[in-house]
């Protein structure tokens, strides 16, 4: 029987930022890897600040070149963080990248994640807009896991989120803790569906946490040239969503911005091309133990706002 091969697609996340070793980032997917069996062939193709456009057009090919049986997926929080954001693209692209990976019979290992806006504590003006792209992108996510079959992963929610342990000093990206907790949870969803043979990963880190001082050098140096650009892109439609956020709750009329999301996401899904759906595999559960949902998590409306540009 051949190894393995496993390969994973993304951003930042699932290059391995915030678990830096002598080496470079790691992360996650690297530490997923051995756990899947002896011999298994794992190759990182995620970039730091992808998009579901740089997923589709630049990293699926390459990965499909390498004829993987597991492929991860996981990407769509730049993508909120871009004045471009559109959810009908979002939509499409993911569906077009499941969809390959699935005609050549890979297993696919999706997640969803939580809203960058609340991780940075920014004022609840601007989290909110922040926050119903991020659940727009995680309802696509849920949908299609059940639509191809994934192996997927609820991490928008939950106790870990609270855990500052787990988080770099970034806020954004899990620190070493936090990727063996990643690992360790798709690790026991793959096993529940028999793609993992070997052991768990291991939930100790490795390497000391980075001192305050190491933390506050980072942040001062490539933190602070990570909110430069994303400020430069985001923040003045940010500023504008964040008042029409302020007038809408001001007037009581908050829930248009309910229904008007709840339809742009219904409709995304929508005009997606028919395929003939897969099998959701056995043991493909959330992180909280809850069986995977094509619908927002949680128990309001799905929070998007639209037609603004």
């Amino acid at each position: 029987m051949r190894p393995v091969r496993f390969v994973a697609l993304g951003d930042s996340l699932t290059e391995g930022v915030g678990d830096f070793t002598e080496d470079g980032p790691r992360g996650w997917a690297a530490l997923l890897a051995p756990s899947l069996g002896a011999g298994t062939e794992f190759t990182n193709l995620a970039v730091s600040g992808a998009q579901t456009r740089d997923v589709l057009e630049r990293q699926t090919p390459a990965a499909l070149a390498l004829r993987p049986d597991l492929v991860a997926v996981v990407v769509g929080v730049n993508d909120t963080l871009r004045h471009t954001f559109d959810i009908h693209a979002v939509a499409a692209r993911l569906d077009q990248v499941y969809a390959a990976c699935a005609r050549e019979g890979a297993t696919l290992l999706t997640a969803c994640l939580p809203d960058p806006g609340a991780m940075l504590g920014l004022p609840s003006a601007l989290a909110a807009p922040l926050a119903r792209r991020q659940r727009a992108v995680n309802a696509v996510v849920h949908a299609l896991s059940e639509r191809y079959g994934a192996v997927h992963l609820d991490a928008s929610d939950g106790g870990w989120i609270a855990d500052r342990a787990l988080w770099s000093a970034d806020r954004l990206h899990p620190g070493e803790r936090g990727h063996r907790r990643l690992a360790a949870r798709f690790h026991a969803l793959l096993t529940d569906a028999g793609h993992a043979t070997g052991h768990s990963p291991s939930l100790e880190p490795e390497f000391p946490a980075p001192t305050r001082t190491a933390s506050l050098l980072w942040l001062a140096t490539a933190g602070t040239a990570w909110v430069a650009r994303r400020c430069r892109d985001l923040l003045p439609q940010l500023l504008r969503l964040a008042l029409d956020e302020l007038r809408h709750s001001a007037r009581g009329t908050g829930a248009d911005l309910d229904l008007a999301a709840s339809a742009a996401v219904a409709a995304a899904l929508a005009a997606l091309p028919e395929r003939r759906p897969a099998r959701t595999p056995a043991g493909a559960h959330a992180l909280t133990g809850l069986p995977p949902r094509a619908v927002l998590p949680g128990s309001g409306p799905l929070d998007l706002e639209v037609g603004i540009s």
